[in-house]
């Protein structure tokens, strides 16, 4: 059972360094051979975006993720807006046009 136990963490340790190298890889600039200037993927466009949103709510940008919605480019935002008196902050889940 131990072994077990051992093999799963180690899978699921290296799913999580896979899947965090991805996101860092989506978030890099890529320059098309074609073009002289480079081009910002558009990760890093939502998360611009994603700080703007959550400094107009008063809150803390907690996710900010591309998504298509209608056949448009949209930003899926979330954020973690502080709660009254002391409570759980609220979690907001904002859709901007990406444009």
């Amino acid at each position: 059972m131990k072994t077990l136990r051992s093999h799963f963490r180690t899978a699921t340790l290296a799913l999580c360094a896979a899947g965090l190298f991805a996101s860092q890889a989506t978030a890099m600039s890529v320059i098309a051979p074609e073009q002289s200037s480079p081009i910002v993927l558009a990760a890093s466009d939502c998360y611009a975006i994603g700080q703007q949103v959550a400094e107009q709510n008063g809150g803390t940008l907690a996710k900010a993720s591309q998504s298509t919605r209608g056949g448009q480019p949209v930003c899926v935002i979330v954020v973690l807006v502080p709660g009254k008196d002391g409570q759980r902050p609220r979690r907001s889940e904002i859709v901007v046009p990406q444009n």
